[in-house]
């Protein structure tokens, strides 16, 4: 794999030499160019896409999709082997963690979405390979879902929010409008509200519901408390005892309307005529239309300007020596502000790219006066790059204060590249970013048997796929939905090529990213140089390619399941080749490892399904009964704060009300039994008053999380961002007071299991099966436990309390006593994909109701390599009107497509 990324790498800059007149050989270039490859080699670059059968989902549903995994090349990628999949709540707590294994760069998955476990809200989606998180958490694949409840729901919601003051005076202001599911509203009925984070209460209130069913929310931030994961919670009570709750994030409306200039090249630098980049963004953190002016220090206009799209704009200034400049803004709310540009550089050497010829990139170069008869006849390097991996290198002297030469678009590739214009030395002085598109991706269709169908009629697509004309084998993914069910806003979409060609490339949130694929033509293409304009990327850092640094790595690529650890005697002291045995009882599967001179074991490329029993043990050793085994448990990526909270739907039930109305009646035709109770005598739950060592404890925790809260199966992984006020380091390996861990107070919480203090580490050995509750004190206030321990907090495990048995005998009782030269685990195994329900309908005659919304989902769809033709059948639901197909793949050599096609049944 080196060897070929040298080899393109010298293809690529060996072509591209002859672009500039003014270039000659050069061994600093050359030098920089041999470096670059070496880091693009030993750090390549993965990017990972899913694919999901539809954009949002009900409470019940199952989640479907399929993963890409690519390379530097956007080729299914080679390097590992195993990708990750995240469910994480609104408020960035893990719910569901996937592990799933990768065969030819793909994966495929599902998550149930059962009514006990999931409720309404924003969820988002964060995959990954482990390789992948040794860089940054920019690359990671992240999307948001909308889930919606429609399952015996009583009321819907409709929230307004604003804000006014700031710092101790900041005042929040919310209407909450409740109605039934038949859009009555609710009036003079009692709500009781409270605003809380995972680390305290901020206010609380109560009132009754107006003739509209509307009732105010108001409370000032007097604490300053960090509300970015703060919600309001509001109980409506229906009578006869039920109520109905409803949890609205805050995030979108803390923000402050922000606007930033971004002059090309990097800096505003005198006598240099530039293009400067605006984007002006709302509290929600979506862009927001403008009109307005640029002004001098002397209050002339020197400009004037407008957005153009989602909040972004640009226009052309001609800098001066000793002069500033303010932007007058009016925003489409009608609110107005005053911003500075960026301070005047007297000197300075920018670059300016235009891409309006698809047939070549115009490229110039700007000096200041002063720079220009500073630098004059000095020679520089311009550099293009793309996934790591240099497209193009040249040189050119500086002989004139402007240069300008046309580069062929046809050296790069389709994507985001970065241009990076360098002294001699190799030190960066201006960059831009373009996005080169060529419209090469896949030449995909679709086709259908017939017109028009009717309901429950069987239906044939017929796929092809082109690499231009040649026919190709390609591996794909089919969705089809009804339209009626499930509307679909395209420019919104996060496809195959808004993610491998555009947002993985690129820092931050960007809006709408289908927007600039779905219909190519000049107004999008312009649209989307302004975006590269004004967005952040994720830069190729030309200091650590000439230092030589590497990015330091974490995670290994994985070949599969690894299980490894450190074979010790009873005193403590590494023992030497000694022979590790493991085995999987279900899988009649067994291993063995011999530890090196440290005492370290290793098996790897292991494949077993989740919660399987693993038994590791080193018995079979002379003297064995002396040895204990020490496994290393799993580590994965911080959870950080989730950045596309614009992609928030803040008002589910009324956004998603057409699939929503579907999934209740589709619940309720399928579920006729609705209650079945059954009473036994209760058994005293276990806390930890039961413990003498925990008594010093407040009777009531700060936080209490039941068993059931635990849906991963392995405990530790489980608690890692989701145990309320606690934040838990990665690289300490410890649980932390969040509010005390944000102030800098890095003191660990003690944790108990069964009323016994334990290592962190001990976790890796519990399944969440097991526990009864987490008890959460965020203070020890007698401090016989913090003070004893040198900790801060208390974390509390009570386990269910197992069944009473018969006597055992003595022998009996040692074998269950963990013996330390063995040990049974259940790690992370992979989990296997639901396979999608497709009803046959052989007789004409139609049995109950089919309302299904997602009509089709098949993620292993293959093209012959011949004809690059196949075929898929499936039978249509009960619902009448457009019907949408989405199909997305690539084929062995990473070329990427995409086709949507729509039929209408009737």
């Amino acid at each position: 794999m080196i060897n070929r990324y040298a080899l393109i790498l010298i293809l690529f800059t060996t072509c591209s030499l002859a672009a500039f007149a003014q270039q000659r050989d050069s061994v600093s270039l050359n030098t920089i160019l041999e470096r670059a490859g070496k880091v693009a080699a030993a750090r390549p670059i993965e990017k990972l896409y899913l694919h999901f059968d539809k954009p949002y989902y009900a409470v019940d549903d199952t989640v479907f999709f399929k993963a890409y995994l690519t390379d530097n090349f956007k080729q299914p990628s080679q390097l590992s082997k195993v990708v990750y999949v995240e469910l994480m709540n609104s408020r960035d707590s893990l719910v569901r963690l996937l592990k799933l294994p990768v065969r030819n760069g793909m994966a495929y998955g599902s998550i149930p979405l059962p009514e006990l476990t999931y409720r309404q809200d924003n969820y988002h989606i964060r995959a990954y390979s482990k390789w992948m998180a040794n860089f940054d958490e920019d690359l990671f694949f992240k999307k948001t879902l909308p889930v919606g409840n429609a399952i015996d729901k009583q009321i819907n919601t409709y929230i307004t929010t604003t804000k006014t003051g700031a710092d101790k005076s900041l005042q929040i202001t919310s209407r909450i409008v409740f109605k039934d599911t038949d859009g009555n509203p609710q009036v003079g009925k009692k709500v009781t509200w409270e605003v809380s984070s995972n680390v305290d209460d901020i206010a609380k209130g109560k009132g009754n519901t107006d003739q509209n069913g509307a009732l105010t929310v108001s409370f000032t931030n007097s604490k300053q408390a960090d509300l970015t994961g703060v919600a309001i919670t509001a109980f409506i009570d229906l009578g006869s005892g039920k109520k109905a709750g409803r949890s609205f994030p805050l995030k979108s409306v803390l923000g402050n309307t922000d606007v930033q200039f971004f002059p090309e090249g990097g800096e505003l630098i005198s006598g240099a005529r530039l293009r400067v980049g605006v984007k002006a963004v709302a509290s929600s953190g979506l862009g927001i239309n403008f009109t307005g002016t640029i002004n001098d220090n002397s209050g002339a206009v020197v400009a004037n300007i407008s957005s153009q799209h989602a909040g972004m704009g640009s226009f052309v200034l001609l800098p001066e020596t000793g002069k500033s400049y303010k932007a007058n803004i009016t925003f489409a709310n009608g609110t107005k502000g005053t911003y500075d540009l960026p301070k005047v550089q007297a000197t300075g050497f920018n670059i300016s790219i235009s891409n309006t010829d698809p047939q070549n990139l115009s490229l110039k170069l700007l000096a200041s006066p002063a720079f220009f008869e500073a630098n004059k006849g000095k020679f520089f390097y311009i550099i293009g790059q793309c996934a790591n991996t240099v497209c193009f290198a040249a040189q050119t002297a500086l002989k004139e204060q402007v240069f300008s030469a046309n580069i062929p678009s046809s050296k790069f590739p389709t994507g985001v590249i970065q241009f990076t214009v360098l002294t001699t030395g190799g030190v960066p002085l201006s960059e831009r970013i373009v996005f080169v598109q060529h419209n090469d991706q896949l030449n995909i269709g679709l086709t259908s048997d017939k017109p028009i169908y009717g309901v429950r009629q069987k239906v044939k697509l017929n796929v092809t796929a082109k690499n231009k004309t040649a026919p190709v084998d390609g591996h794909f993914s089919v969705a089809v939905i009804d339209e009626s069910k499930v509307p679909v806003d395209e420019d919104a979409e996060v496809t195959i090529l808004s993610s491998l060609l555009l947002t993985s490339d690129l820092k931050g949130y960007v809006e709408k990213p289908n927007y600039y694929f779905a219909h190519i033509n000049d107004k999008t293409a312009a649209d989307l140089d302004v975006l590269m304009l004004t967005q952040g990327y994720r830069k190729f850092s030309y200091t650590n390619v000439m230092t030589g640094n590497l990015q330091p790595v974490t995670y290994l690529p994985e070949q599969g399941i690894e299980i490894s650890g450190t074979l010790r005697t009873t005193t403590g002291m590494p023992f030497k080749g000694g022979n590790v045995r493991l085995l999987i009882p279900d899988k009649y599967f067994s291993a063995n490892a011999v530890s090196d001179p440290e005492g370290h074991f290793r098996f790897k490329d292991l494949a077993f399904p989740d919660s399987m029993k693993v038994i590791a043990t080193a018995k079979n050793n002379y003297n064995g009964k002396n040895l204990m085994l020490m496994l290393d448990y799993e580590t994965y990526p911080a959870i950080v704060k989730n950045q596309l909270h614009p992609d928030d739907v803040a008002n589910i039930d009324s956004t998603l009300r057409p699939y929503l109305l579907n999934s209740k009646k589709q619940f309720n035709s399928m579920h006729i039994l609705k209650e079945v109770i059954v009473r036994a005598p209760k058994t005293p739950k276990i806390n930890h008053t039961a413990y003498p060592a925990l008594t010093g404890l407040s009777s009531i925790p700060d936080h209490l999380m039941t068993g059931d809260r635990f849906i991963c199966p392995m405990l530790l992984t489980c608690m890692q961002g989701t145990l309320m006020g606690v934040t838990f380091d990665t690289g300490t390996n410890a649980f932390y007071v969040s509010r005390d861990y944000n102030a800098g107070r890095r003191v660990p919480m003690a944790v108990y299991v069964r009323g016994m203090p334990v290592d962190v580490n001990y976790l890796a050995s519990l399944q969440s099966s097991d526990v009864e509750s987490v008890e959460i004190f965020l203070r020890d206030d007698l401090g016989l436990i913090n003070n004893a321990n040198q900790t801060n907090g208390v974390i509390v495990i009570n386990t269910k309390t197992p069944p009473k048995g018969t006597k055992i005998s003595l022998q009996e009782l040692q074998e269950l006593i963990p013996q330390p030269n063995t040990a049974n685990l259940t790690p992370k195994g992979y989990d296997i994909g639901k396979e999608f329900y497709m009803p046959v309908y052989d007789v004409p005659k139609p049995i109950g109701m089919d309302l299904r919304s997602t009509i089709y989902w098949n993620p292993r769809v293959v093209t012959e390599k011949a004809t690059g033709a196949t075929s898929v059948e499936f039978y249509n639901a009960d619902g009448k009107g457009s019907y949408r197909a989405v199909i997305e793949g690539w084929d062995k050599d990473g070329n990427i497509g995409r086709f949507i096609y729509r039929y209408k049944v009737q």
